[in-house]
């Protein structure tokens, strides 16, 4: 449990930094992407897109 625990928290950081170039291609817009301000820092949970983007890794892994 402690594992995934700490995936996600690794997740979510690596798709904090990552916003900026995942807006330009619009994956953080997406209407299931949350936003929030939390101790003076803005957080980002792209639920929809980390479900896009899934879908597409497995279609790519599937062709492969």
């Amino acid at each position: 449990m402690i594992r995934w625990l700490l995936i996600v928290f690794i997740a979510l950081m690596i798709f904090s930094g990552l916003r900026p170039w995942l807006e330009k291609l619009g994956l953080g817009l997406l209407p299931g992407d949350f936003r929030f301000r939390f101790l003076g820092r803005e957080w980002f949970v792209p639920f929809a897109s980390s479900v896009v983007l899934s879908l597409l890794a497995m279609g790519i892994a599937k062709f492969l």
